[in-house]
């Protein structure tokens, strides 16, 4: 079998930025692999093109430059917000606003983004929204540890079910 469209692929790998050699930023190992469905969106494009044609037991050893990855940083990312909007209760969680700080929120739509705190005042939160990775071009070394055919509720749903991992409640 090899990797493709609606195909649950389990892989490790080891995920390095801007050099071969460069900065270590990800380790799955093949004991905890990452698990997905091939083809549904969940993965870079161009992720899924280098391990497209794959079998089980396949290395790879590729790089995706940032453009194609996420993109490069953008100064419109980086935005000032009032202080205030993270009150809760009338109280400003101090604890949450500390620079290097990651901190979930949500736009007016229901959009959910991290942002990181890049700087703190008396009234203004200084937050970037670029991707942690944007800018970066991104070496990926790994194997394919396993390849199955998603089930038809794992395709309707999106995501891989199963022991370890995503359970509906």
């Amino acid at each position: 079998m090899i990797v493709n469209k609606n195909k649950v692929v389990s892989i490790s790998y080891s995920l390095h930025v801007n050099a071969k050699d460069g900065e270590l930023v990800e380790v799955v190992e093949k004991d905890k692999p990452m698990q997905y469905i091939h083809g549904t969106g969940t993965m870079l494009e161009s992720f899924e093109s280098q391990i497209e044609g794959l079998k089980a037991g396949d290395s790879f050893d590729f790089m995706i430059k940032s453009e194609d990855a996420y993109g490069e940083a953008s100064d419109e990312a980086i935005v000032n917000l009032p202080k205030s909007i993270f009150e809760v209760d009338g109280v400003i969680d101090e604890d949450l606003l500390v620079v290097d700080n990651v901190i979930p929120m949500q736009d007016k739509d229901g959009n959910h983004y991290n942002g990181i705190v890049l700087e703190v005042s008396d009234d203004e939160v200084q937050i970037d929204f670029n991707h942690p990775l944007a800018g970066d071009d991104l070496f990926f070394t790994g194997n394919v540890i396993e390849i199955r055919e998603a089930s038809n509720t794992e395709i309707e749903h999106g995501h891989v079910h199963g022991e370890g991992h995503h359970h509906h409640h």
